[in-house]
């Protein structure tokens, strides 16, 4: 929030010096929707660029000097195409010098930030040994708030063996834990719920292993799937008013990626001639809203008669894909003909990213709450994408499926436009798909 507020705040308050200087009314001006535009870019290559927590000492003061030059050049870049002076040097150069400095600040402040959440979130679980395993390998993922598994107890090790004891509260202290989790068993056990309440008391956090996996990680534990599959409002099914709203956005969104992909297809279509021979576009059947299908269209990166491997699941280093179709993929250039999908109504920006059928009929005979994630309408990115990346088989689909189901039970225009975000900086970064 502090990035943003400060970057608008830099380019608004020097507009408004400029114009005070200059005797001219900045908000009845051209300038005030320039000023709006470049606040936007400065604050789209901060956040995509990995500010404010990048990288540490120079190397942040660096990525925030590229950020803030970036947003520069481009302005820079239009002036000339327009060929007159759309926001004055003053206001340019000074937010680029002035937000450097704030950038890096901000990155300092993270970053120490960063470090007390690390040391302050130390978990000790109750649970059993699957439970334990799983939540160690999700830790090393990509967690929402940085912690670690110090410690795992089977729920019999936590019940006292006689009158005073208390084995549960012993081993968190001996640990110095901070964070305890209980799974389902210990859960309904009253003498492992009694010493979790001394602790609470003790200013140790509590929390059930399936609100752990929500705060700490943003998905839903594997076991809980299927019982929690009914047990929370989506609000593009249960909430007129947001489906309308979302809908508006997409639109929106969508129409200016309409020009894009126009003005990208000339480039494509050389690229195609040069390293990928074949038909400029790709179409598939993917199954949509409701189940019903559509054919979903994208730039084609692979070969055209697909080879050997033209039934199998998609990874990220398949050799069906040729190496212009590498680039446009390594670019997500090959995603953007989907922005006519959005318009038609087939996909949203933000959703679960839409299966081809005979994966979807695979994943539901294995799966039987799998197709709740058709209720609402696929996305061109979404939350398990911008948290896991590729599915490559039937493991990874299950895994994507945690994410999924916790975005279908947490939706809203904040949460979409944060997946927005996400997903600009991983495009950015070159860390997700």
């Amino acid at each position: 929030m502090l990035l943003h507020a400060g970057t608008v705040a830099a380019v608004f308050g020097l507009s408004k010096v400029h114009a005070t200087r200059h005797v001219y009314d900045f908000t009845d001006s051209s300038r005030f929707a320039w000023a709006t535009a470049f606040a936007a870019l400065l604050s789209l290559a901060a956040y995509g660029l990995g500010l404010p927590d990048a990288a540490r000492g120079r190397g942040r003061a660096l990525v925030a000097l590229v950020a803030c030059g970036s947003a520069a050049l481009v302005i820079s870049a239009a002036q000339l195409v327009i060929g007159s002076a759309v926001l004055p040097r003053f206001v340019i150069f000074g937010a680029a010098f002035v937000l450097t400095a704030w950038y890096w600040f901000l990155g300092l402040v993270s970053q120490g930030s960063s470090d007390r959440s690390e040391r302050r979130d130390r978990v000790v679980l109750v649970g059993t040994p699957a439970d334990a395993a799983t939540l160690a390998d999700d830790l090393e993922l990509a967690p929402e708030r940085p912690a670690s598994l110090l410690v795992a107890v089977h729920p019999t090790e936590a019940r006292p063996r006689r009158a005073g004891e208390e084995p549960l509260v012993d081993l968190v202290i001996a640990h110095d834990g901070s964070v305890l989790v209980l799974g389902h068993d210990a859960q309904e056990d009253p003498a492992i719920v009694a010493q979790a309440s001394a602790l609470h008391e003790a200013g140790i956090r509590v929390r059930t292993l399936c609100a752990f996996y929500e705060e700490w990680l943003g998905k839903l534990p594997i076991a809980d799937l299927e019982r929690l599959s009914l047990m929370f409002d989506i609000r593009e099914v249960h909430e007129d008013r947001y489906g309308r709203v979302k809908r508006l956005l997409d639109v929106a969104l969508a129409l200016p990626g309409c020009v894009l992909l126009a003005a990208a297809v000339p480039f494509v279509l050389l690229g195609n001639v040069v390293a990928n021979r074949g038909p400029l576009f790709y179409s598939q059947s993917r199954v949509g809203v409701n189940g019903r299908p559509f054919a979903i269209v994208k730039f084609r990166t692979m070969r055209p008669d697909g080879g050997a491997l033209a039934n199998e699941w998609t990874t990220e280093d398949d050799p069906r894909i040729t190496r212009f179709g590498g680039l446009l993929r390594r670019s997500h250039l090959d995603e953007l003909p989907q922005v006519w999908n959005i318009v038609r109504g087939d996909l949203s920006i933000v959703g679960p990213r839409p299966e081809q059928p005979q994966y979807v009929e695979e994943l539901t005979q294995k799966l039987p709450f799998y197709p709740l994630r058709h209720l609402v309408r696929p996305g061109l990115t979404g939350w398990a994408q911008v948290k896991y990346g590729y599915a490559g088989n039937e493991r990874d689909a299950l895994e994507k499926l945690q994410y999924e189901f916790f975005y279908l039970g947490h939706q809203g225009l904040g949460f979409d436009l944060r997946i927005m975000g996400r997903t600009v900086r991983s495009i950015i970064r070159s860390d997700g798909r």
